[in-house]
């Protein structure tokens, strides 16, 4: 029976239908054969229950955020100001590139808008530099994925509301410094690169134009430490702090910059609706598939076997959890499979004694690293339709970058304290 639910969730996939489609197919099929029993009222109970947790409220807004600001000026803002400090070095331009695309990563929380704020201006800059294309395209949308760790992360919150152990506020913290370091391992890659093309740094910025700058960003900035520095001190839930960054977000585009208008405020919630409708009903499917699985017994019977084998061995049991997910993440939309495969590894996590906040944080990575890893990385697709070039194309400069950060998951799966050691000195 298990392996024709699979079958049948891979047939509806290969016919195109939406991930939510196959989810919820695979749910009404337990339910009528032999699998398990549960009738129409628990499977729409496990659905209400699914999206029914205060924090998913974090979302919308945070999304919202997003969207506000891609439309308006701070992408901008925070490109001039790293340009200004980095533009000068070997490998400056996709050194800036990176580094913004981490900075707005912390303002917006999604990987896709950052690759629409970001990839626009920089692109063209850094095709006229010399840089290939295929290094371009794979260096935007990788880099693009360091927003999936950095605060404040969609995927943090959704993996904080299934695993129901971890804290959220601790989820955010613990990305940063992950989220820092495969920064610096792109920022080498990139200066390793364009010494081997042989690409000339720009000119250097004088003091006053780093002044101009970072005057021009200083309230941008002021984003990651409002969101940030609310949650690590305390001040702000995360639900509050997602309502502060909409707040925030509206005073600086619509009333300081004036970039967006109350009348753009209409289509930009139009926008945030429908983001946010494809994201809540993948949460609830998603949560009534994992109970009808756990009803099932599936996951005992499939990790059984598993935790026989590694008995206490923590290292083992995250790398085994980090290749599912890496894997998963390959073909699936990266919160579908949080969803899925977060319930069915709690008994294995449990049974090792693994800290939730450093799987959780191994876990986001994978999410990040399959946005943009063929073949069917979500940050692949957006890249295609906002450079409009295509499939094979946007893949071709793709495995350095995912080497690299598989690099980082091996790291942070060795030494956990890249992961918990901001929010242990919280704990303090």
């Amino acid at each position: 029976m298990l392996t024709w639910l699979v079958l049948l969730m891979i047939v509806l996939l290969l016919m195109g239908f939406p991930m939510m489609v196959p989810i919820i197919a695979a749910t009404l099929f337990m339910m009528f054969t032999d699998m398990t029993f549960f009738g129409p009222d628990q499977g729409i109970s496990w659905m209400i229950t699914g999206v029914s947790n205060w924090v998913l409220a974090a979302v919308p807004m945070f999304i919202f955020a997003a969207d506000i600001m891609t439309k308006g000026h701070t992408a901008n803002r925070l490109l001039d100001l790293v340009s200004s400090f980095c533009g000068h070095l070997r490998g400056g331009l996709p050194i800036t590139t990176a580094a913004s695309c981490t900075l707005f990563g912390a303002v917006s929380g999604s990987t896709q808008a950052t690759v629409v704020a970001m990839g626009g201006p920089m692109r063209p800059r850094l095709l006229k530099k010399g840089y290939k294309d295929s290094f371009t395209v794979a260096l935007i949308i990788n880099a693009s994925d360091i927003a999936l760790l950095i605060p404040p992360s969609i995927g943090m919150i959704v993996y904080g509301v299934i695993a129901r152990g971890a804290s959220i506020g601790d989820l955010f913290i613990a990305g940063i410094v992950p989220g820092v370091m495969i920064l610096v391992m792109i920022s080498i890659y990139c200066y390793i690169a364009s010494r081997l093309m042989g690409i000339e740094p720009e000119e250097k910025a004088s003091w006053g134009q780093r002044l101009h700058a970072f005057k021009g960003a200083i309230l941008p900035l002021g984003f990651p430490i409002l969101v940030v520095g609310g949650i690590y001190t305390g001040t702000f839930s995360p639900v509050e702090a997602s309502a502060m960054a909409v707040l925030y977000a509206f005073v600086l585009e619509v009333i300081i910059y004036r970039k967006v208008s109350l009348k753009d405020m209409g289509s930009i919630a139009l926008s945030t609706g429908m983001i946010t409708a494809v994201v809540f009903i993948l949460v609830a499917a998603g949560y009534a598939f994992s109970q009808a699985l756990s009803t099932a017994g599936i996951p005992q019977q499939i990790l059984q076997p598993i935790v026989a084998t590694f008995g206490d061995n923590p290292t083992a049991a995250l790398a085994l959890i980090a290749v599912a997910y890496f894997i998963g993440c390959m073909f699936v939309d990266p919160i579908v499979v949080i969803l899925i495969l977060t319930p069915l590894f709690a008994p294995l996590v449990q049974a090792t004694g693994l800290d939730p906040v450093h799987v959780g944080v191994v876990v986001v990575l994978q999410a990040a690293i399959g946005s943009a890893t063929p073949p069917f990385g979500c940050d692949i697709f957006t890249a295609m339709a906002v450079f409009r070039r295509p499939y094979f194309d946007v893949i071709k400069g793709t495995p350095p970058f995912i080497a690299i950060l598989l690099l980082a998951t091996v790291l942070v799966i060795l030494f956990p304290q890249i992961s918990l050691w901001l929010p242990s000195m919280g704990a303090q």
